[in-house]
């Protein structure tokens, strides 16, 4: 197969959670315009509804689903209509997220049990209901969205926010432990984790803290438009069919300081 066909996904079907705006949206284009149909599940279904207008004009089918990840209904009534649409469900893209922002020593429990029910659990019954119809099957791609803040502490000032980094470091265990379980059905199970992105759930802290943030960037930028877009692609596609149980960072360098 030459190159370029290994990052087609023409005939492929893909799930995108929390794919409505920012990164989710990111992906979501990405992967029609690589040729898959999409599925754009999020809370709020009316900006579902209108970033699938706009991926049908790439030429690809589309579907809209309301789905809270952390409804275990949900999560079965999305995987359903996917089937139901589309006959298959090849790539499964888990970018729903949560986070709430407070002191670590008095972070409210209840808010703690949203962040996880959101990021960690929701993710894990999504992944499960996705994995037994790419099972039978006999393939399936997994992507989970993490992020750098799941690799350790991260200040006060800059980001106060225990429940979603702690969420994010399960989710990159979640994603080795889901690769090594389900390799034998060919199923691959990759994460992506993302340094500093303005999107519709960080920006204003990202404007209140950048002059905090940017020194950490050896690349001196924030993530933009399409810098998940190449990620996104090469996990879904044949092109990374000998990569299982892996976390790429696309975060502009942060990683590699020590």
């Amino acid at each position: 197969m030459k190159v370029t066909g290994m990052f087609d996904l023409s005939g492929k079907t893909a799930i995108v959670t929390g794919g409505s705006v920012g990164l989710g949206a990111q992906m979501a284009i990405a992967l029609a315009e690589a040729g898959a149909d999409v599925v754009v599940a999020a809370r709020k279904v009316e900006r579902c509804h209108q970033l699938c207008a706009q991926l049908e004009t790439l030429g690809v089918r589309t579907l809209a689903v309301a789905c809270d990840v952390s409804r275990e209904e949900d999560c079965k009534r999305l995987v359903d209509a996917t089937v139901t649409e589309f006959t298959s469900l090849d790539i499964l893209v888990n970018n729903a997220g949560y986070t709430w922002a407070a002191d670590a020593m008095s972070y409210p429990i209840d808010k703690w049990e949203q962040v996880m029910n959101t990021n960690l659990t929701g993710l894990f019954q999504l992944s499960s209901l996705a994995a037994a119809v790419m099972k039978e099957q006999g393939r399936g791609k997994i992507i989970n969205v993490t992020s750098v803040a799941g690799l350790g502490g991260t200040a006060p000032e800059t980001q106060n926010t225990v429940a979603y980094n702690a969420s994010k470091g399960a989710v990159m265990t979640l994603t080795r432990d889901l690769a090594v379980k389900w390799a034998r059905y060919g199923i691959y199970v990759n994460a992506i984790a993302p340094g500093f992105f303005p999107t519709h759930m960080s920006k204003r802290l990202l404007e209140k803290n950048q002059h905090l943030v940017l020194p950490r960037v050896p690349l001196n930028r924030l993530g933009g438009e399409g810098d998940l877009k190449g990620t996104i692609v090469f996990l879904s596609s044949a092109a990374s069919d000998y990569v299982t149980g892996q976390c790429l960072f696309v975060d502009g360098g942060i990683t590699a300081m020590v």
